[in-house]
């Protein structure tokens, strides 16, 4: 403490004899200069908050046409914050060129205060000028008599040309997530050709799959998906991933209360919900004769604000990133692991406990991420 409490109370004192002691022109001054006061006060803080509305634009590529979906997200500031302007830089094939440019008019009618300019191309170099964040949704789709490789060799050519365009033109620390599949293998083909982007900066899309889970949980306990919190995905983002809820919560009104507890069936955990995370892409396009394009960009916009903004405290997400050999994972592949987010970076979560089942489950998906990887550096060659 400054002053004693006797000190105090002689300030006190002499304060209120001072206060007798003015006249009436006196205090009408001082009345005057405190309202001066708060007049400049509220000035310079509308005078912050106006320089903090003046950031440096971020520039934003979305790639593919379920663009569509994203693209007014990330102009209301639902990915990078409502104080952040942005440029968005769209990128579709040339049959698409009419499409995008009515989607360029759209967003210039939409009159979206934080959008600063629109790009709209069918140029990959033009599109990737400047880039600070890359949404990699474009891709050749599987279509019917078409095996696996046949897909990852179309999507070898497509990712190798765009990681060729990001590495000559993208700003530095350009963040990517790619969502088009084989998403993990794609990422994969991109780190490959665009060795300047850094390791960490080259990610996939499982918060899809992440959220999925979340609302599956929340569906089977009648609790709101807010209150559902830290499931993995483990794995490659298809039909061998692992939805893993040994370590989910739930916020319920008798306190915080594991998800295996709530759930009481494992049976259930360790067939149908993780059935429905696995297949669910299949089932919305059997349900809607196209595939996800509003979950997928409403993800798309959760992984990236995340890994911007950072993760709340206690909280995980599941993001594709390079393995750097954590829970015995190969180094190298892109694979979906449980990760927090600071500061721009993210971190994988260490020290959960895999028992025998995660561990087989989890093996497996690393596996077929394994071969894919051989088939794709096989078309490259």
């Amino acid at each position: 403490m400054l002053f004693s409490f006797l000190e105090e109370m002689e300030i006190s004192q002499l304060l209120e004899k001072f206060a007798a002691n003015l006249d009436a022109k006196v205090v009408e001054k001082i009345g005057v200069v405190s309202v001066c006061f708060a007049l400049s006060y509220m000035l310079i803080r509308h005078m912050y908050s106006s320089m903090k509305m003046d950031k440096e634009p971020i520039r934003v590529l979305v790639t593919g046409h379920i663009g569509y979906a994203l693209v007014p997200m990330i102009a209301r500031g639902l990915m990078l914050g409502n104080d952040q302007p942005v440029i968005l830089h769209m990128l579709d094939i040339e049959p698409a060129s009419e499409a995008l440019n009515g989607i360029k008019m759209e967003l210039i009618d939409s009159a979206f205060p934080l959008l600063k300019g629109v790009v709209a191309t069918t140029d990959v170099e033009e599109a990737c000028e400047g880039v600070n964040i890359a949404v990699m949704l474009g891709g050749f789709p599987r279509k019917e008599g078409m095996e696996r490789k046949d897909v990852l060799s179309k999507n070898v050519s497509i990712f190798k040309a765009q990681a060729s365009a990001l590495e000559k033109f993208a700003a530095e620390n350009c963040k990517v997530v790619v969502v088009a599949n084989p998403a993990n293998t794609n990422a994969v083909i991109l780190k490959e050709h665009a060795p300047s982007i850094p390791e960490k900066n080259i990610t996939c899309l499982t918060r899809l799959d992440h959220n999925r889970a979340l609302g599956q949980i929340s569906e089977r306990l009648d609790v709101h998906v807010s209150d559902v919190k830290n499931v993995v995905i483990w794995g490659n983002h298809s039909s061998t991933q692992y939805p893993d809820v040994h370590h989910a919560t739930v916020v319920t009104g008798d306190g915080v209360r594991p998800v295996p507890q709530l759930v009481a069936n494992d049976h259930w955990l360790n067939t149908e919900f993780m059935t429905t995370i696995q297949e669910r892409g299949a089932a919305i396009i059997k349900a809607r004769k196209l595939s996800s394009a509003m979950s997928a960009a409403s993800a798309a916009c959760d992984h990236i604000r995340d890994w911007v903004l950072g993760t709340p405290k206690g909280t995980w997400v599941s993001m594709g990133v390079s393995s750097d050999g954590s829970y015995g994972i190969q180094p190298g592949l892109i694979y979906s692991f449980p990760v927090t987010c600071q500061n721009g970076k993210w971190s994988i979560v260490q020290g959960l406990k895999i028992n025998e089942f995660s561990r087989e489950k989890m093996d497996a998906t690393e596996q077929e991420l394994i071969e894919e990887k051989e088939v794709a550096y096989s078309c490259l060659n």
